[in-house]
């Protein structure tokens, strides 16, 4: 392992996702999944995401398209949490939806609307 890829990826991991979560990943990971863990905050975050080719709203609006279109509805809430952390607006993210409808389907873009309406109402306290 690259210790320092792994920091990177470890601190844009927090900074996206939220350090509960990532905390709670890492510190709730089997022994079995302990090492797959490791690889993604190394190469995903550290590697991919640490790239500064592409800005995070960049990666985050990529993202929250291609996991719409593989139907990784639970992946997809998470990176669309993580969206708004970097700066994606509501009327982009109401954009994205319209595109995810064209390319990927009315369904999966409905499946999008009712996380992104629970989502909402969370983040606006409703």
């Amino acid at each position: 392992m690259d210790k320092a890829l792994f920091d990177k990826g470890l601190a844009t991991r927090r900074d996206v996702l939220g350090k509960e979560y990532v905390d709670n990943a890492l510190a709730n990971a089997s022994e079995f999944a302990q090492e797959f863990q490791e690889l993604l905050t190394e190469y995903c975050w550290g590697a991919v995401w640490g790239d500064e080719t592409l800005d995070r709203k960049t990666r985050s609006m990529l993202n929250v398209v291609m996991l719409a279109a593989l139907n990784r509805m639970h992946e997809w809430e998470l990176h669309f949490r993580g969206a708004i952390v970097n700066g994606v607006s509501r009327d982009e993210l109401k954009a994205i939806l319209n595109q995810i409808a064209i390319y990927c389907g009315v369904p999966a873009s409905v499946e999008c609307h009712r996380i992104a309406k629970r989502v909402f109402a969370e983040l606006d306290g409703d």
